[in-house]
Formats: C-alpha cells, structure tokens, sequence
C-alpha cells in the first residue's frame, strides 16, 4: 500500500493550502442526473470535479489526523491511515491534466457545432470551447455560499500557476476588504492572470472557484482518444485509492484501541470511558470519529459512482452505485435473511428468532441499496442477540419459543420510516447514550488485533462497538436519521428516517 511514504515539508504545504478551503456538497438528485449512458464528456466534467473536490476532502482529514487530541495522533495505526490520505492527496494533485491536440480540438470543434455567439459568450465570461460546454451550477450550494451579493468579475485560471484546480475552472475576483480591488496579501490568495482572488465573506475566505460544477450534460458525440483516455486514467486512480482505503475503518478502530491501552481504559467501555466512568478525552475523540467516519462515506461514495460509472454495463434501474426503483421490501428482506444466517451460526441454533416484515412489495425511491442494507443489517443483528440471550439459545428446546422481532416499513409524504420493534429486554437509560459511543459492547471475547488489515469489519454478531454508532451517520448521510427508543425490561424499538426526495446534501464534517 504507502509502505514507505513519507510526507514531505512540500506535501505537508500543499495539503495545509488546500484545507483551507471548504468541501462541496453533492446531492442524489445529481447524482441520479448522469442518466444510464452518460457521455465521455458528462465523464469529463465529473473527473474534472472530482479531481477538485477529492484533494480538498483528502486534505482536510490528513490535517485533522495529524492533530488529534488526547495524544491520539501518535498512535502507529493513525499514523498509518494519515500516510494512505497523504499518499492520495499526492497522487490526485499530481495526476496529469487533459491535453488535447490542436488536431483533436479542431476535429471536435467541427463535430460539435460552430462557437456560441458573442452574447452566449459574453454570459459566461469567456469565449465557450465547445469540446466542454457549460454545465449548471450545483445545485448544493446556497445562494449566500455563491456570495451572490458580491461584485465580482469571472475569469478562467489556465492551470499550472493559475491555480490547482487545472484549466477552464471559473475564479472570482472579489472586492477587496478596503474596496480598493487589490488584496492585502491575504494567505492562501490565488493568482489568476495577474490578479488574486482571494474571496472573503464576513471576514471568512470562501473557496475559489465559488459556483462549482459536477454534473454537466455534455452532447454524445464521438469524443476524441485523449478525452477516453483521461477518464480512463482517472478511474484507475481512483479504483487505486478505494483499494487502499478499504481497511481504514479497522485501521482507525486498531488505532482507537491502542489509544485506550495507553490510558488504561477497559476495552468495550467506549472511547474515552474509564474503569471508574471518568471521561478522558472522549467527548473530543467520539465527535472526531462521527467527522471521519462521515467523511469517508463521503469520499467512497463519490469515488464508487465515478467508478461504476465508467466501468459498469448500464443498467435500466441503476445509476452508477444507486438504484433509482430500489425495492424497499426486498432490500429489508434480504437484510434479514442475512442477520438471520449470521445468528444461527454464531449461536448454533437449527432456527433463529422469527422476523416479521410487514412492507408494501412495491415501494420504490430512489437510493443506495447497499447503505440501506447495511443499517438494517446491523440493527437486525443487535435485536436478534438480544432476543436469544434473553431467552436462552436453548429456547426452541424447551418449547418456550421466540418472540418475533417485527420490522414495520410506512412511506410519509417527506420520508420512509422503518421500525426494528424486539422483546429482547431493553437497554437500562443511564446505558443508552453508551449505545451510539465507538468501541462500547457488551459482548465479550472479539478482537481486532489479528486480521484489522484484511478490510472493513465483516460480519460477526456483535463485539466491535461500531454498529450503531456507523449505521446511523449511513442514515445521516443522505438527510435521514436513527432513532433508538428502549423500554427496560421488555425491548427495544429503532427508527431509521429515509429522506425519500433526495434533495439533501451531504452532512460535510
């Protein structure tokens, strides 16, 4: 993987420019936009964004690594994981940029069309290349994030020194603070023909270019080699990066717990609780986990539909990774059918707990099935060892029988609601924020030390302490939520929220 990588001083100043500006948003409506067969050149402005967007998310998780709290940064599996983001961020920000030759651009120039006229032209700031037409401003963005109310001038950075961001990126040239148009030498200011354009807002610089752009249509002409050829680059890189990060989540828990042998906390309690319930740094290093874990849903998810985007057939009811018909009924049912296996094998039982799923067979919306069956997978697998270790794994023998965990599935006019209800005892209330807390399980005798470099967490009943606290920021990711109420002494009920219009943005750390 970065077996030897070192961040240089240079790298390290790259990466500080480059968090200093703030991530964009992207929502599923735009997502969903692509269409089953996008063109080379819909490709082309996605790669063009990603490979904007990426470094900057990159560049803020690695700065935020090197500067944990608690001491927790000097552990050797975070360090591990800040090296993989380093070694990322290095490779995107120095992957080469499109070069078409004057040949290529002439002969898609005649394929596309005569340039726009001088008023078409005049609206955008510059003459138009026909080869990337202009694409609409993301939706995402917040009109008062636009600085809409800011008199600036458009002006196109020509890459190399112009900017990171590479050619025909759109940069701004605000007012200054003393209205006098020139910048005071402002850190982190880019140079743009001449001029800085360093935006401010309230004092607060806002990221350069200001109106960002990720879905575009482009017309499905014959593109020339150079442009397959970049977008095909582009997606081994980033199946390169995916690859490296796959086990970063057992890394980071790895790291955590090393973090905890350090302080003498008892493993299972969660992060930053002690033997004697004193807090030791783990208010800090839990809302640092919820950043890290959202933002690498984040990143996996945007590098995963680029992917399948360029590399899968097309298929009738899919987008890239997201479904746009996904079957509610059968993704909950499958997630069932799993959690089920997964709880007869660890307990030896001939037959688990009942689950009964009471869903319309033909509720639909558009998501990611695999976010989805995730959380109900998860949630399922908490209910299921509840009820049997209530009961006893010997209950079918002795003619007592389980009770049913029910899953309630209802369709409002903003979300879809499923409800987990059990009859596996409850959670005691002073436990229950312990619930959503990393590392905390009541179960015994798992461990991550052996195999943590093989991948994500796979599927054992129950022993890491990342269940929940995962499941609900999937929730979260595209506007839904996880709700978790618990009756001590009967069961347990969950709700999770599914924001059903795919309006929202990500919920960016």
């Amino acid at each position: 993987m970065s077996a030897g990588f070192r961040i240089s001083p240079a790298l390290w100043e790259r990466i500080h420019y480059f968090a200093s500006f703030p991530q964009t948003g992207v929502s599923l409506q735009q997502m969903v936009l692509f269409g089953q067969h996008p063109s080379q050149g819909t490709l082309l402005k996605a790669s063009q964004f990603l490979s904007e967007e990426l470094p900057v998310r990159l560049a803020h998780r690695v700065k935020e690594l090197d500067a944990l709290p608690c001491n927790l940064s000097d552990m050797p599996s975070i360090r591990k994981v800040k090296d993989w983001y380093a070694h990322s961020f290095e490779e995107l920000i120095n992957f080469p940029p499109l070069a078409l030759s004057p040949s290529a651009r002439q002969s898609l120039n005649a394929l596309l069309g005569s340039s726009p006229s001088t008023s078409e032209a005049a609206a955008i700031g510059r003459p138009c290349d026909p080869f990337l037409p202009p694409s609409i401003p993301n939706p995402a963005l917040s009109h008062d994030q636009m600085d809409a109310d800011d008199m600036g001038a458009w002006a196109f950075g020509g890459g190399g020194a112009n900017g990171p961001y590479g050619e025909g990126v759109p940069y701004r040239t605000a007012d200054r603070e003393d209205g006098s148009g020139k910048d005071k030498g402002t850190a982190g200011s880019w140079k743009n023909g001449g001029s800085f354009t360093s935006v401010r807002n309230g004092g607060i610089r806002l990221r350069a270019p200001i109106e960002r752009r990720y879905y575009a249509h482009a017309p499905s002409h014959l593109y020339p080699p150079e442009v397959h050829d970049y977008n095909a680059r582009f997606t081994r890189v980033l199946e390169a990066i995916k690859r490296r990060h796959d086990p970063t989540v057992a890394t980071i828990a790895q790291g955590v717990l090393e973090w905890q042998r350090t302080r003498d906390i008892k493993p299972g309690s969660g992060v930053g609780i002690g033997g004697a319930g004193a807090t030791n740094g783990g208010g800090e290093v839990q809302a640092w986990l919820d950043r890290f874990y959202m933002s690498r849903i984040g990143i996996r998810f945007l590098i995963g539909q680029h992917v399948a985007l360029n590399s899968q057939q097309p298929h009738k009811d899919y987008v890239g990774i997201i479904c746009t018909q996904a079957n509610v009924h059968d993704i909950v049912q499958e997630a069932i059918e799993n959690a089920r296996f997964v709880c007869e094998e660890h307990y030896a039982l001939l037959r688990g707990p009942p689950v009964q799923l009471i869903c319309p067979r033909n509720l639909t919306f558009a998501y990611i099935p695999g976010h989805l069956s995730h959380i109900v997978f998860e949630l399922l697998k908490n209910s299921l060892r509840a009820v049997v270790e209530r009961f006893g794994a010997d209950a079918e023998d002795k003619g007592v029988g389980y009770p049913p965990i029910k899953v309630i599935v209802v369709e409002g006019s903003e979300d879809i609601t499923i409800k987990i209800s059990d009859e596996g005892g409850g959670i005691p209330r002073r436990a229950v924020p312990l619930v959503w807390t990393y590392m905390y399980t009541t179960m015994g005798g798992q461990s991550i030390d052996q195999d943590y470099h093989a991948g994500d967490f796979e599927a054992p009943m129950a022993g890491f302490g990342y269940g929940l606290p995962l499941s609900r920021l999937y929730a979260r990711y595209f506007g839904g939520d996880l709700r978790l109420i618990s009756m001590d002494g009967f069961g347990t009920d969950v709700y999770i929220h599914l924001n059903k219009l795919s309006s929202s943005r990500e919920p960016l750390p």
